[in-house]
C-alpha cells in the first residue's frame, strides 16, 4: 500500500464500494427500467458495457491505493471478486451468470490498471496532499 496519511479511510470506502457494487450486481435488472421489454433489449447490448466500465473504475480506484508492483494482486483480487459476483448471480433466480461477464471484467481491469501505469496510479496520495494539509491538527507558531 502507498503511505497514505488515510489508509484506513481508504480501506473502508474500498470495502462499502465493493459492497455496493455486489449489491448492484443482484438486484433485478427491471429495477433500472420500467418497462421490461425495452430492458432486455437495451440491456443485452449494455450488460458487457457495464460489468466492463465497473471493473474499469475498480482497478483504478485500487491503483490509487497501491504501487504499481502490487497491480497483478489488483487484477487477480478484482478477477476473484468477479467470479463471485457471477457465483452470487447463479444463485439468484432473477440474475444468470455468463463467462462473457467474467471476460468484460477482465478487459476492464486490465485497461483500468493501463490508465493507472500511464499516470493516475497513486491518485489517492494527490488528493490526500492536494486537499489536506500535511500537518492536519498542529498548530504552528
Amino acid at each position: 500500500m502507498l503511505p497514505l496519511r488515510f489508509a484506513g479511510r481508504w480501506r473502508t470506502a474500498s470495502i462499502v464500494l465493493l459492497l455496493l457494487v455486489l449489491a448492484v450486481t443482484l438486484m433485478p435488472a427491471v429495477w433500472f427500467w420500467p418497462e421490461k421489454q425495452q430492458l432486455v433489449t437495451w440491456f443485452v447490448h449494455a450488460d458487457k458495457w457495464l460489468h466492463g466500465v465497473t471493473f474499469v473504475f475498480l482497478a483504478v480506484w485500487f491503483a490509487g491505493q497501491y504501487r504499481p508492483q502490487s497491480y497483478w494482486r489488483i487484477a487477480l483480487g478484482l478477477l476473484a471478486f468477479g467470479g463471485l459476483i457471477e457465483i452470487c448471480q447463479k444463485a439468484v433466480t432473477y440474475r444468470s451468470a455468463e463467462l462473457l461477464d467474467l471476460a468484460a471484467n477482465a478487459a476492464g481491469i486490465g485497461i483500468g490498471l493501463a490508465i493507472a501505469l500511464v499516470g493516475l496510479g497513486g491518485w489517492c496520495l494527490w488528493i490526500e496532499d492536494r486537499f489536506v494539509p500535511a500537518k492536519a491538527g498542529t498548530g504552528g507558531a
